[in-house]
């Protein structure tokens, strides 16, 4: 596939999606699984977040980057306050993936639903996903953001890189709880692996753009829920286009 056409393939997905975000039904999706994250967080912070604070702190200053500051400063002062900081900076991104999770396990059949009957309603159902395979998607990209920003902790310090980062990171997360759920109904089992496989790099790009989002005030409150349309829109048109090609051979 043309660049020019991925491209083109993936901004028509999003353009789609923000014109089915303002359903009244989509824009029900937005609050209540944002909410549960929401105050989830904040009351794990509330009972935690000291705990969670000093083993950051200690993390820190064990760090190549802490015992770089301890030949300056006093390295345990500084790393309390920045693992304040680098809690409050992690909440947003954490918030916004449990977010994200909840939407997939959750809010994805009704969202395929609105969309494919509105858009796609001659695309035949063929159920290869399951509840299991859904489940398994989930927990798998759960462990590779958890994972994976654990490992890069100290980097989420350094102000140009966690903007990157969050970015990186919500995108994978996005591509691998949405691409299952997106096509669990309408695509074979067979369908939705040559699916994955030929448009792997579009499906990650789709994420990181629409991860983007939060960093536009307000904007980031509906990044879930907009994902997950994208996801849909760009899993039905490409599932839509893999049938009249086989077709057509």
């Amino acid at each position: 596939m043309a660049n020019s056409a991925a491209v083109t393939e993936i901004l028509q997905a999003v353009v789609r999606a923000a014109r089915d975000l303002f359903h009244p039904k989509m824009l029900w999706l937005v609050v209540w699984p944002l909410g549960v994250s929401l105050a989830t967080w904040l009351l794990g912070a509330a009972l935690f977040g000291s705990d969670a604070v000093n083993w950051l702190s200690t993390a820190l200053a064990d760090s190549a980057i802490g015992r770089l500051m301890a030949q300056w400063l006093p390295v345990g002062a500084v790393a309390t306050g920045l693992g304040w900081v680098l809690l409050i900076v992690l909440l947003v991104p954490l918030v916004l993936a449990t977010a994200s999770v909840i939407v997939g396990m959750a809010a994805m059949p009704t969202m395929v639903t609105h969309v494919a009957t509105r858009s796609y309603p001659e695309l035949e159902h063929r159920r290869g996903g399951t509840l299991a395979g859904s489940i398994w998607n989930a927990a798998l990209g759960v462990v590779v953001f958890v994972g994976v920003g654990l490992a890069t902790l100290p980097l989420w310090l350094v102000p140009p890189l966690w903007p990157i980062l969050a970015a990186l990171l919500m995108g994978y997360l996005n591509q691998r709880v949405f691409r299952y759920d997106a096509l669990a109904e309408h695509a074979t089992a067979a369908e939705m692996r040559e699916l994955i496989r030929r448009h792997r790099r579009e499906l990650f790009a789709l994420g990181v753009l629409v991860s983007l989002l939060s960093y536009v005030p307000f904007a980031g409150l509906v990044v879930p829920v907009a994902a997950g349309l994208a996801f849909i829109h760009y899993g039905l048109a490409r599932l839509a286009g893999l049938r009249r090609a086989g077709a057509a051979g």
